[in-house]
């Protein structure tokens, strides 16, 4: 995880889609700024109790710009709103990250499906995908055409990308791209939580990695009171239920960072020294979650009576 954290200036404000504003981020002096890989996102501090996090959807390479795309909600908690409204160019924003639970990992062949601003982290990917001599394709959704963002630079890549307007074609033709899939092939999936629980329906086990941009419904039930022992700090702390161990820790005057609260970022990622979690968060692959090796503080508890974590 990134520690980095600094005032960048907004250095470019265009609109790419109905809705979708894409910013340009750069550091105030002209300092590179830290190097990153496709799928990282970063943390914007847009004022007391307002971070959101937006997936990186620039050139890696270039390391003297950010480049994110926000989604203008009307049902959202204000962020987006604040983003179209009060951000201006030559603004200064707040920035923490990158961070990345997301990576593209090396493989012959990949299939991508995005939907909606679900394509800001699959943008990178597919130019990493192609100086890598990859194959792929990418089927890509929205709502209306001009809904859909950065589809002028997705011309390039020809028919390896089908555009998928909902009002023109309907659902996304999943099967199209998911049945009969070739021996090594990943899929990358980002997208609204209906798109993302289609894909996991029917994407064979072990081939599917894929990002969230809103909440996992969580299990009912089970949410009693535990021990957390932090190893750096000597603390033993009870945590009770209907608490967070994040709520929990902060009240004993341990300082962590986080942002969402609501298991989607990764920002309060801790490391699990001893213990169970009972994971309820919506980042962790489920071969990270059969680990234990880290969990999100912000929403996941333990399976037990005690976790020992290194805080």
């Amino acid at each position: 995880m990134s520690g980095y954290e600094a005032e960048l200036v907004v250095g470019r404000r265009e609109p790419v889609a109905d809705g979708v504003l894409a910013l340009t981020l750069r550091h105030p002096l002209g300092k590179l700024l830290p190097a990153w890989e496709p799928g990282a996102h970063v943390d914007l501090v847009l004022g007391p109790d307002l971070e959101r996090q937006y997936s990186l959807c620039g050139d890696p390479a270039d390391r003297t710009a950010w480049r994110i795309a926000v989604l203008r909600e009307p049902a959202g908690r204000g962020g987006s709103a604040h983003v179209h409204e009060q951000v201006s160019e030559g603004d200064k924003v707040r920035v923490r990250g990158p961070r990345n639970h997301f990576r593209l990992e090396p493989s012959p062949r990949y299939r991508f499906v995005a939907g909606g601003i679900g394509i800001t982290p699959i943008l990178p990917m597919l130019a990493a995908a192609e100086a890598a001599g990859a194959e792929w394709t990418l089927l890509y959704g929205g709502r209306t055409r001009n809904s859909m963002a950065f589809t002028d630079e997705l011309v390039r890549y020809g028919e390896r990308v089908t555009l998928a307007p909902q009002d023109e074609t309907g659902l996304l033709a999943l099967g199209s791209v998911l049945d009969g899939l070739p021996d090594g092939t990943l899929v990358y999936c980002c997208g609204p939580g209906p798109l993302l629980d289609a894909v996991q329906e029917r994407c064979p086990a072990g081939l599917l990695r894929f990002e969230r941009f809103q909440v996992m419904p969580r299990p009912t039930g089970g949410d009693t009171e535990f021990e957390v022992v932090l190893a750096q700090s000597g603390h033993t702390l009870t945590v009770p239920a209907g608490v967070s161990v994040l709520d929990t820790v902060r009240a004993a005057g341990v300082e962590v960072l986080y942002s969402c609260t609501e298991g989607t970022c990764g920002t309060c990622e801790t490391d699990v020294l001893e213990g169970t979690p009972d994971h309820q968060d919506s980042v962790l692959t489920d071969e990270e979650r059969a680990g234990g090796e880290t969990m999100m503080i912000c929403v996941s508890r333990c399976r037990g009576r005690r976790l020992v974590l290194d805080l």
